[in-house]
């Protein structure tokens, strides 16, 4: 076709084909092209390899064997560890302080020597006393009053009214006054049964002949017979109250055989009765 077309012919048609071309390639030009990378493939990422350090360097290298013994020498030895004693933890709970336990009472004496150890205690276990007094006589009457006792030696029967008799221990001896009948006999202080309640020292067992002990109760009851006695041998009852740790009463019984019952009461044996309470006037006349 091309060799048919004048030569003016064929310039305007390659002309056109090739703005035709140009036409159509300038914009596939302009366009970018996206191109993708590849994708990695699925592959676990080596380990990194341990890199190996160097060893330590030895103590001492290069020196000389002078020079590391007098190094090791100069440094301080390392303190010994310290044990540390940690509290123990506290409870949660407070316990409550337990309560003090109830004063046990004696129980009855093996022996008879143990009987009389008791009451030979609370006898030496003071010095002064003064209390109330219950006495029933042989007859049956009845007198109340103070007692007062001070050792060594000195006691004192102060009766109320309406009785008139009144007992009076000096530390050497007993009088008895009775101020109705205006007399005052003057004995020993050896000869009464009651010198047992006024020794600086007591010791039952050689105050007279222990006769028995028995247990009623809380009552410990101690038998004495004293041969010193004005008149003959009396016999002596002493009444112990183990759960008080006190004399109650004791039962005397005369050389004719009359009964004389005390029974004590209110005792103090912390303050000090009036030193008036045990002179005797030996000079008066009642």
């Amino acid at each position: 076709m091309l060799g048919r077309l004048t030569t003016t012919a064929r310039l305007a048609a390659l002309a056109t084909t090739v703005l035709g071309c140009a036409t159509v390639s300038v914009p596939l030009a302009a366009q970018p092209i996206e191109i993708q990378p590849p994708k990695p493939a699925l592959t676990k990422p080596a380990a990194p390899r341990p890199i190996r350090l160097p060893p330590p360097r030895p103590e001492g290298l290069g020196l000389s064997r002078m020079a590391v013994a007098e190094a090791t020498a100069a440094q301080p030895a390392s303190p010994a560890p310290v044990a540390v004693a940690t509290a123990a933890p506290a409870r949660e709970a407070v316990q409550p302080a337990a309560s003090p336990a109830p004063k046990a009472k004696l129980g009855p004496p093996a022996t008879q020597e143990e009987a009389i150890d008791r009451l030979n205690t609370w006898l030496n276990s003071f010095t002064t006393l003064q209390g109330n007094f219950i006495q029933f006589a042989a007859n049956g009457r009845r007198l109340e009053g103070r007692i007062y006792i001070q050792r060594p030696g000195k006691m004192r029967f102060e009766y109320e009214p309406p009785a008139t008799v009144e007992v009076i221990a000096d530390g050497t001896s007993v009088a008895v006054r009775d101020k109705r009948l205006a007399t005052q006999d003057i004995y020993s202080i050896g000869q009464t049964p009651l010198k047992f309640l006024v020794r600086e020292r007591m010791d039952l067992a050689r105050e007279g002949t222990i006769a028995g002990a028995s247990i009623d109760g809380d009552i410990l009851s101690v038998r004495l017979e004293d041969r010193s006695t004005l008149g003959g041998t009396s016999k002596i009852t002493l009444k112990f109250d183990l759960a008080a740790n006190e004399l109650r009463q004791w039962v005397v019984i005369d050389p004719q055989g009359y009964e004389t019952s005390i029974s004590l009461y209110n005792l103090d044996t912390r303050r000090r009765p009036d030193p008036k309470n045990f002179v005797i006037d030996y000079q008066r006349t009642l």
